[in-house]
């Protein structure tokens, strides 16, 4: 189990890298125990289901670091959300696993991007951001990507409470 960084951490980078590891590795233990049953099951009105909520975060990986900063040209920017609904969507094709793999393989990807950058570099031109829209830094980015997780990890936390009682950290 990642721990929660330590309140000594005081460079920037550190921090910020650790908490998003730590979020990470939290959305997967959340996830863990849940029967495949369950984590294709919507408990919200707005249909999105714990299976669905990780591969919107494998995406949203996707799309800030590969796309957005390092302006890698990628498809399929959006299979995560239903084209008629837009609500985050795992085809009955996809297994668990293969969802999860897809998340680790992003959040991999994401460490070889940041770790060949400074916090202070802006997204390259060609991917999300093109002339003369404004370039955000990577640190922006990070600290963006990780209130993300930390909402969707709030709301996770209520859906696996109404699976199984299941409840904590």
């Amino acid at each position: 189990m990642i721990e929660e960084p330590p309140d000594t951490l005081t460079d920037s980078r550190e921090l910020l890298l650790a908490y998003l590891d730590y979020y990470r590795a939290a959305l997967l233990r959340k996830l863990d125990g849940l029967s495949e049953d369950d984590l294709r099951a919507s408990r919200v009105p707005s249909g999105w289901t714990p299976l669905g909520m990780l591969k919107h975060l494998a995406f949203v990986e996707h799309r800030w670091f590969r796309w957005g900063f390092a302006a890698e040209q990628v498809d399929d920017l959006w299979s995560d959300r239903d084209p008629d609904t837009r609500v985050w969507h795992v085809r009955p094709d996809e297994s668990p696993d293969e969802i999860r793999t897809l998340f680790l393989d992003e959040c991999a990807r994401t460490r070889e991007i940041v770790a060949s950058a400074d916090l202070q570099d802006v997204a390259r031109t060609g991917g999300a951001f093109t002339p003369p829209e404004h370039h955000p830094a990577l640190i922006w980015i990070l600290f963006h990507v990780l209130q993300e997780y930390a909402r969707h990890l709030g709301q996770l936390d209520i859906v696996r409470e109404q699976t199984d009682g299941v409840t904590g950290e």
